[in-house]
């Protein structure tokens, strides 16, 4: 299913495989039944994942386009992470590496990374390039969610 993550328990490692048109409801660990928080951490996408994420999630979807030699990639990289801690379920954080998956990132036209874009019910609604803060990234994700 390339529309669904997965996300390991807390509690007891079990790997779940989470729809991400259902992120907006609560999830359990179908092996302890541990409530689950998928949106609470930013998820590595694998090479053409993103459109079938972007078009069927609930919820609007935070993608980072990044690359693992990019400097201001690897540096914004823990705001990335506070920003998906920061979401309370209202966002999904991804990334997008576009050394793995250069087809995604040519259909997007990503021509400078890191590269920020929103996007709701399957259309971008915003983007911004370089590293930020991660109060700067959650107020450039709040006002793409109203736009």
């Amino acid at each position: 299913m390339e529309d669904a993550l997965i996300v390991r328990c807390p509690s007891c490692g079990a790997k779940n495989r989470i729809p991400v048109g259902r992120l907006d409801q609560p999830a359990k660990c179908g092996k302890c039944k541990t409530p689950l928080e998928p949106t609470k951490v930013p998820h590595e996408l694998a090479p053409g994942q993103l459109d079938a994420i972007v078009r069927n999630s609930a919820i609007p979807v935070l993608v980072d386009f990044w690359a693992p030699w990019c400097g201001p990639c690897r540096m914004v990289a823990p705001e990335v992470k506070k920003v998906a801690e920061a979401s309370n379920g209202r966002f999904l954080v991804v990334k997008v590496n576009t050394e793995q998956d250069p087809q995604t990132a040519a259909r997007h036209r990503i021509q400078s990374i890191p590269l920020f874009a929103v996007f709701h019910r399957g259309t971008e609604t915003a983007r911004m390039a370089g590293a930020r803060p991660a109060h700067d990234l959650l107020r450039f994700v709040e006002g793409a969610r109203t736009a």
